[in-house]
């Protein structure tokens, strides 16, 4: 943990990229913990060893330092999915399968709990208290990444438009964000869903649900199209 005084003799653009690493990985570190919504920006001060005013030095609040994190979880998001889904799409015997499609992007969720839980975040509060330009380049960020996600969904199912596929990123990626709180209840309701058999159905398997709608979502968007 860095000292205040280490921060306060910083001066070089170097060393302020450095803290500014330092700080978004503290905010990962502490919100995979205890969930973004209980992160304070005096958490984070604390996690990294500076006064909440000088962490202010390099980022403007709170929300910016998760909208941060948010473009940086898509970016990540999208590499994987480029991994997976770009040698399907060369692969005879994958192109084509709604099925893998669907099973891919559940996973990629399921593997990523933070990013679900920053997407949910971000349209309720993330991008409410930070500048249009710090949103300008988030929303860039993440469109970005929705683009390629759609592209790469177009060249497996090759029967989609790039405009279907790019919807149904965009409904996953949003159901994404929602189920994930469903599916990760805090300790009490944990335990009073354990108790009740009568609250079963109150928490869910976030993959297998995602998996599912998922594959809703691919075989309705060619039926549904306008005549």
């Amino acid at each position: 943990m860095a000292s205040a005084e280490t921060f306060q003799r910083a001066r070089r653009p170097e060393q302020k990229l450095r803290r500014q690493d330092a700080i978004l990985g503290a905010a990962r570190d502490l919100a995979r913990r205890d969930g973004v919504r209980n992160v304070s920006l005096a958490d984070i001060a604390g996690r990294v060893g500076i006064h909440k005013s000088a962490l202010l030095r390099y980022f403007e609040t709170r929300e910016q330092i998760f909208l941060e994190l948010t473009a940086e979880a898509w970016r990540d998001w999208v590499q994987a999915l480029r991994g997976e889904l770009g040698p399907a799409a060369e692969d005879s015997a994958e192109r084509g399968s709604a099925e893998l499609v669907a099973d891919v992007f559940a996973r990629s969720f399921g593997d990523r709990p933070l990013l679900c839980d920053l997407i949910a975040h971000t349209p309720l509060n993330l991008e409410r208290n930070v500048s249009p330009e710090a949103v300008r380049r988030y929303k860039l960020t993440s469109l970005g990444a929705v683009d390629e996600a759609a592209a790469l969904v177009q060249r497996v199912l090759p029967e989609l438009t790039v405009d279907e596929g790019r919807e149904f990123v965009a409904a996953i990626a949003s159901l994404a964000g929602a189920v994930w709180q469903i599916a990760n209840p805090g300790p009490a309701l944990a335990g009073l869903y354990a108790s009740d058999p009568a609250l079963g159905l109150a928490c869910v398997d976030l993959v297998p649900r995602l998996r599912r709608t998922a594959e809703i979502l691919l075989a309705g968007l060619i039926p549904s199209r306008p005549a």
